[in-house]
Parts: structure tokens; C-alpha cells; sequence
């Protein structure tokens, strides 16, 4: 019999708290941003919705994506260990539980406001439904098109403290969006025959080795490009353009190196960076903001 203490891990695995802790992350530094920059105060309450909302919302996610593919799980090394696929968790189990969530991360949003509300539901659509139900396993497209919900916890963050100066919390978006397709393609050349296996028409499967770090090259290229826009607003200064300019410069080299000898190493890296580089940006939105 499984005990308590690990039934609780086996859920929280499924999950994926990897993923989710960013998301919760870009968030809050999207609020705690808005609310620098504006001088508005956040009440405890509202940083628990905010806070609760989002990690919930992007467990939900993970964890329905996790019922929908267990199939895929099944076949491939790098995720045949996960909860459903090594039956430590039964698919009906997982259902329940990542509805559970769902409901908690939407009561949550509404609580907070409609516009959160409205963009929780949209992420969780775009998340479960569009991606990973009906683009997953069809089209190339799907990290792209799917992508849309990993900016959706930033603009939650941002318009739960206010709705000023929105493209501010566009931005914030815009650049976890622009950010996906250099981590997940990056991964997928990593482990190109995982997925290859599973049927899954990721751009490495699709293409060939020299198209694929081309177009990642090209990708993380318009990304850094974008990540300098916040400059240009008169609510960020030289602590963002430093760093993102810094950690730009790094994930474009990172990318050349790619690009110049693709090997599965190369891949890994620019996959291990793309999360500090992301996380870099979002803490200079707030430092900027706090001496703004």
C-alpha cells in the first residue's frame, strides 16, 4: 500500500512543478512590477489569489496535458516514469484531480477580476485543448499556436494589480510566448528520437538536424530583439536594458555555437539556459520598476 506521504508526491510530480514554478513566477514579478511602477497597493488577499490562482492553473494544465498524452508518456524514455504511464496514479484519478485544480485556479481568477478570469480560461484552453488535445499530435504548429497560454500567467499578474499602461503586461507576455519556442524546440532536438517514436510532429522530427537549429537560431534571434522593447518604455531604464542585453548576448551566442555544430550537448545547453534567461528578464522588470 502506498503511503500518504508518497501519494502526495506521485501528485505533485504529475504536476510538473519544473514548468508551473516559472509560469507562478513570471507572474508575481508581473504584479509586484505593475504595482511598483504605479504605486498600487496589493493586499494580502490579492497576492494569494494571484500567487494561488496561477499555480493552480498551471497545475491544472500540466496535469490534464499528462491525462491526455499518457499514451504518448507510455512510449516515450524521458516520460515513461511519470505518474500515470508507471501506474502510480490511475488515469481517472489524474482526471479528477486536474478538474479539482481547474476549478480552484477559475474561482480563484474570478475573485480577482474578470480580466483575470478571462485570461485563465483562455489559458487553460489554449493549454489542454488547442495544444495538446487537437495540435499535439497533427501539426508542427503546435508549440506555437499553444504558446499563447505560457504568457497568459504574466498578463494575470499584471492586470490583477491594474489594467494602466497595458502594454506593459503585453510585453511581459509577449516575451514568455517568443521564449517557448527556444526551450521546447531546443528540448525536442535533445531527445528528437523520443519523439520520433511517439509520432509527435515536432519541428526536429519534421525537419532535418540543419533546418531545425536554423530556424531555433531565428526564433531566439526575433526573441532577444523583443526582449529589448521594454527599454523604449518610459517605465524601464538602464538596469533592463543591461540585463537583458547581457543575457541576450549569451543566449544568441549560445545559439550560434547550436547552429555551428548541432549536437545533442549544444541543444541541452540552450534548453538549461532559456529558463535563467527568462527568469533574468523578470527580476530586472522589478528591480527597474523599484528604482523607477
Amino acid at each position: 500500500m502506498v503511503s500518504v506521504g508518497n501519494q502526495v508526491k506521485n501528485y505533485y510530480e504529475l504536476t510538473k512543478p519544473k514548468i508551473w514554478y516559472l509560469l507562478v513566477f513570471t507572474a508575481f514579478a508581473a504584479a509586484l512590477t505593475a504595482s511598483l511602477l504605479f504605486d498600487v497597493y496589493v493586499s494580502p488577499l490579492t497576492w494569494v489569489l494571484i500567487i494561488g490562482g496561477v499555480a493552480a492553473g498551471s497545475a491544472a494544465a500540466d496535469t490534464l496535458t499528462s491525462f491526455n498524452d499518457r499514451d504518448i508518456d507510455a512510449v516515450m524514455d524521458r516520460t515513461k516514469g511519470r505518474p500515470i504511464p508507471s501506474g502510480r496514479i490511475s488515469p481517472k484519478n489524474a482526471l479528477m484531480f486536474g478538474l479539482i485544480l481547474t476549478v480552484i485556479s477559475l474561482v480563484f481568477a474570478w475573485l480577482i477580476n474578470i480580466w483575470a478570469f478571462a485570461l485563465m480560461v483562455f489559458g487553460l484552453f489554449d493549454n489542454i485543448i488547442v495544444y495538446s488535445k487537437w495540435l499535439k499530435r497533427r501539426s508542427q504548429t503546435n508549440i506555437i499556436l499553444g504558446g499563447f497560454s505560457g504568457g497568459a500567467p504574466a498578463l494575470i499578474g499584471y492586470v490583477a494589480v491594474t489594467t494602466q499602461n497595458i502594454e506593459i503586461g503585453l510585453v511581459m507576455a509577449g516575451l514568455v510566448f517568443l521564449w517557448i519556442p527556444t526551450h521546447i524546440w531546443s528540448l525536442a532536438l535533445h531527445v528528437k528520437k523520443d519523439y520520433a517514436r511517439a509520432g509527435i510532429p515536432m519541428l526536429p522530427v519534421t525537419s532535418n538536424e540543419r533546418r531545425s537549429v536554423r530556424i531555433i537560431a531565428g526564433t531566439t534571434l526575433i526573441m532577444v530583439i523583443f526582449s529589448v522593447l521594454p527599454f523604449f518604455f518610459d517605465q524601464f531604464g538602464l538596469i533592463y536594458l543591461i540585463t537583458a542585453s547581457i543575457f541576450g548576448i549569451a543566449t544568441v551566442m549560445l545559439s550560434i555555437w547550436l547552429l555551428a555544430k548541432p549536437s545533442e550537448k549544444a541543444s541541452w545547453t540552450v534548453f538549461k539556459f532559456s529558463s535563467p534567461y527568462l527568469a533574468a528578464l523578470f527580476i530586472a522588470f522589478m528591480v527597474d520598476a523599484l528604482f523607477h
